[in-house]
């Protein structure tokens, strides 16, 4: 129990440390770290034949992403975690990308069924428990990260290193959820960017985007995905991957879902620094972090506009509670900005009230609202905490305006 007790601090710790790592602001695209999985003496997944391993079509998609983002962006700075056939720890690989002050963090792997080969396609993964309703911690892909983060154990003092996780053990995993919601907006943006580029390119079937305990992720301090191209246990994939045509294919697939992430970014940062801090500025000028456009699981919507002369807006049942459209000024903690509309009750907002505000193009979510701005400030020292990228508004009508 004392054990237990002493990894659960450890891991509060870290998640707390990673979690004041990342300065607030706008968020630019200036540092990519590329992990290729596995490697050395970890081959990761092997073919049926025992010809192709997981390590040298990861590294060899992440060598391709690498050079497409240099040609692509010049200002932008590709790092690979590893640049041949050597053994990077997972605590290594997380290392790298924090220490480049990375941007975002993608890892490259290749899945495979532990029977049968009907299995196919590629996945994205985020940190985190299941996005699925009804859906818990353990109930998806856990055989997945389990395996995944299996190489923990090729280190001689992995007990020690990793202060008692157990890759083996489900319980080990309760903790991931404390740093789920750091970087989500965007690690969830980026995936779903992935999930979009990759369709109808060599493989058939997306498998989606989840959200799953990956260690590698954990440990990152930035927007971060681990994707899964295809599966080296079904033949039709596994041809796939085999080709140098198709490989090719993937890191360019994965490269135009970065320049999609790259441009909203850039829109982001530019409405951020070029705003007004008056109530009539365009609300999107107010985005930053948590505040970017999101897409969630390729469901993202626009709502249609209200025009002025319409009736104040009501909340279809379920959903969280626009703001009306008299000009009353409330205060409270922006948490996200996105296009697709949320429950009150989703789980993003960890039991918080939350009140959207529709704008042009985007809807805001504002929890921890008063009318009285001195309560506000109060609610969002706590707010903040568990909402990192999040900032203090006031609301007027339909528009929101950031306060220093």
């Amino acid at each position: 129990m004392k054990a237990f007790k002493r990894q659960f601090l450890l891991i509060l710790a870290l998640a707390v440390g990673c979690l004041a790592a990342r300065a607030e602001g706008p968020v630019r695209l200036r540092t990519v770290v590329i992990d290729p999985g596995h490697g050395g003496n970890d081959p990761g997944c092997v073919s049926k034949d025992g010809l192709t391993t997981e390590k040298s079509l990861t590294l060899d998609i992440s060598t391709r992403l690498s050079e497409k983002i240099n040609a692509a962006w010049p200002d932008v700075k590709a790092i690979l975690t590893r640049e041949d056939d050597t053994y990077v720890t997972l605590s290594g690989r997380a290392d790298a990308a924090n220490n480049a002050d990375a941007d975002l963090f993608i890892s490259i792997h290749i899945n495979a069924a532990p029977s049968g080969t009907a299995a196919n396609g590629y996945s994205i993964h985020c940190l985190g428990q299941s996005s699925r309703q009804g859906n818990d911690l353990f109930s998806k892909n856990l055989e997945l990260c389990q395996r995944e983060n299996s190489v923990i154990k090729l280190e001689a003092d992995y007990e020690t290193k990793y202060q008692g996780f157990d890759p083996s053990n489900p319980m080990s995993y309760i903790f991931f959820g404390l740093m789920q919601n750091a970087n989500l907006s965007l690690s969830l943006a980026f995936a779903d960017d992935v999930n979009n580029a990759m369709k109808g390119g060599p493989f058939r079937r997306s498998r989606g985007v989840s959200q799953d305990p990956f260690w590698v992720l954990w440990r990152t301090t930035m927007p971060a995905v681990l994707i899964e191209c295809g599966f080296i246990s079904n033949p039709e994939d596994l041809a796939t991957l085999r080709t140098e045509e198709d490989r090719d294919k993937i890191a360019e697939a994965i490269c135009q879902a970065i320049a999609t992430y790259k441009k909203r970014l850039d829109a982001s940062t530019s409405s951020a620094t070029g705003a007004s801090t008056s109530s009539a500025t365009n609300p999107e000028g107010q985005q930053a972090s948590h505040a970017d456009t999101t897409q969630h699981n390729g469901e993202a919507t626009t709502p249609p506009q209200p025009s002025s002369e319409q009736p104040p807006q009501v909340a279809e049942p379920g959903e969280a509670k626009p703001v009306e459209t008299e000009p009353v000024e409330l205060y409270g903690t922006q948490v996200l900005a996105t296009s697709r509309k949320l429950a009150d009750n989703d789980p993003f907002f960890q039991g918080y009230e939350p009140v959207a505000v529709q704008g042009e193009k985007l809807i805001r979510y504002v929890i921890g609202v008063s009318p009285d701005k001195a309560e506000a400030k109060k609610k969002n020292e706590k707010i903040a905490q568990n909402f990192p990228d999040s900032f203090l508004v006031k609301i007027v009508g339909k528009n929101t305006t950031r306060i220093p």
